[in-house]
């Protein structure tokens, strides 16, 4: 963190988590609960809608705009959704589906809104590491980068992107040293702690892994890129070029639902897709492609898929 970021952190402010997916559960129990409401910009990860309805609150989801390839989160009414029971803001960057990355001056105007309504940040920036910037940068913007040390921010991470250590299961939630004691009473009851073994293995991560992780991220890089020249060729596909994660999120011109689509496609050309629909408001009529892929692999299934448009185009 301190190599990436530039800056000292405390150790009281992280606490190890059985993955990101508790690390974002555990945030949800501290601010949230039955009456409660967070707003998330949509496309996104179904996981933060279903953690707030098992707390009791609800989802308040905010669609992003998609037009000139572009993924384009409104500001204005991402606020004008708050209202006297929102706890919070929740934002995934880089993002899952879309690959949108929020800029500095998006981040600063969140946390500015947030601040003035004294409302809670959850980040989700375990994609952070996955970002293809044009100026060499190591990471995307982070809140880090503009929120103090006790601000009312809680950012969640995990090993499983930037290491690949998804079937490890840990992650870390940073977080004002205020609510230690709290967040401590909540891992005791969801997980009694992540096992010393996985944390040792983490920790080799950190101090061994950062050259793993360039090759990971140039990798997913040229992946991207292939994938964007072989889809552009395509009549009737539309999509932004991510600038971070690892997902292509694309429209297929007069493509039935999502669903019906994504079981078409595997039953016919065996590829798999994710359904839009499933992200969200939004997110209705585009699918989601991982191309964090063997590159071989990769090719040879978008050419199963560009036959299979083809087919269905002559029908």
């Amino acid at each position: 963190h301190q190599r990436n970021f530039d800056r000292p952190f405390s150790a009281e402010n992280f606490y190890v988590t059985s993955g990101g997916m508790h690390a974002i559960e555990t945030s949800m129990h501290l601010i949230a609960g039955p009456g409660s409401e967070v707003v998330i910009p949509t496309p996104a990860w179904p996981n933060y809608a279903g953690i707030l309805r098992i707390t009791g609150a609800r989802p308040v989801e905010v669609p992003m705009s998609f037009s000139n390839a572009k993924w384009h989160l409104d500001l204005d009414r991402l606020f004008d959704a708050i209202t006297p029971r929102t706890r919070a803001i929740a934002l995934n960057s880089p993002s899952n589906p879309v690959g949108w990355t929020a800029s500095r001056d998006e981040l600063i105007a969140v946390r500015d809104e947030c601040r003035k309504r004294g409302l809670w940040i959850l980040g989700d920036e375990v994609y952070s590491r996955f970002f293809y910037g044009e100026n060499g940068e190591v990471r995307a913007p982070s809140f880090l980068d503009i929120c103090e040390d006790d601000e009312q921010l809680l950012l969640a991470n995990t090993f499983s992107k930037n290491w690949a250590m998804t079937g490890w299961r840990v992650g870390w939630l940073q977080a004002p040293r205020a609510l230690g004691d709290a967040i401590e009473r909540i891992l005791q009851v969801t997980s009694s702690g992540t096992p010393a073994f996985l944390q040792r293995g983490c920790l080799a991560a950190l101090e061994q892994g950062d050259t793993f992780v360039e090759e990971q991220v140039a990798r997913s890089r040229a992946n991207r890129d292939m994938v964007v020249r072989l889809l552009s060729g395509i009549d009737g596909i539309r999509f932004e070029v991510p600038q971070g994660a690892f997902y292509l999120f694309f429209a297929v011109e007069g493509m039935p639902d999502s669903m019906t689509a994504v079981l078409n496609i595997i039953d016919e050309a065996k590829v798999g897709f994710a359904p839009g629909g499933t992200f969200g408001p939004g997110g209705e009529g585009f699918l989601r492609m991982c191309y964090l892929r063997d590159p071989a692999q990769l090719e040879s299934a978008l050419q199963r898929f560009q036959d299979w448009l083809k087919r269905r185009q002559a029908v």
